[in-house]
């Protein structure tokens, strides 16, 4: 998958829409609140990326945050987030970006949030990398970030994992796909990408991109979230991480 295809996905506006609903009508997870709310100040100068239409912005703005940035690399998204902030009458800053190409000075975040697998909706693993690098270039020495992945390792379809392990084995993967992990569906809106690592994969990657590892546990582990939440994403592996000070 490339970049544009992604990029055509995340634009289309039946997905906006879908992102725009829960923005307005989830908010924050319990487990997300927890997380942040433990890791953050309220006067931190947080980084948001993969912020859709503001679903987690516009939570921890409710729970008194007002130095978060919310960044997104589709300009749909941004828009329809600025249209709800202003119905909402909340200042919560916004802007197109691009996590692998950060336009910020190094070093200027007290941290960072790529939450709903964001960071595992980049195509390939060489960009996935660079979006971590550039993640850790801008926050300040000692700064938390976190993010969620999928688990493959514990997914509820393994049927589905052990026949794309044969299907790589032979060679017949779909030419859509660069690495094993990586899925995509047609789905309303276009084709959705999504990369689905292992735990092992993943320590590998923050190692290779500076972080320390601080924890690693499942949303299940967390709480129980609420019968909307989990209609809303599957069950995800939250990962906290720091910037070496």
């Amino acid at each position: 998958m490339d970049s544009e295809s992604i990029k055509s996905y995340f634009e289309a506006d039946e997905v906006v829409a879908h992102y725009a609903d829960a923005a307005s009508q989830l908010g924050l997870w319990l487990s997300e609140e927890k997380i942040f709310t433990r890791l953050f100040k309220p006067e931190d100068t947080l980084l948001e990326l993969g912020c859709g239409v503001g679903r987690i912005a516009i939570g921890l703005h409710e729970l008194g945050f007002r130095n978060v940035l919310a960044t997104d690399f589709s300009r749909p998204m941004i828009q329809r987030l600025r249209h709800l902030t202003k119905l909402l009458e909340y200042s919560i800053p916004s802007q197109v970006a691009d996590a692998c190409a950060l336009n910020f000075e190094d070093g200027i975040f007290d941290g960072a949030i790529f939450g709903f697998n964001g960071l595992m909706q980049i195509p390939g693993a060489k960009n996935r990398q660079q979006a971590l690098r550039e993640i850790q270039r801008v926050l300040r020495p000692g700064a938390w970030f976190t993010f969620t992945t999928h688990d493959r390792e514990r997914s509820p379809h393994q049927s589905f994992w052990r026949a794309e392990r044969e299907r790589w084995a032979a060679g017949k993967q779909s030419p859509e796909l660069e690495t094993f992990g990586d899925r995509a569906e047609a789905v309303g809106g276009g084709v959705h990408f999504m990369h689905v690592p292992t735990v092992a994969e993943m320590e590998s990657l923050l190692q290779a991109t500076g972080f320390k590892l601080e924890v690693s546990l499942m949303r299940s582990e967390l709480c129980k979230e609420s019968p909307e939440v989990e209609a809303f994403s599957d069950d995800c592996r939250f990962w906290v991480v720091q910037k070496p000070g």
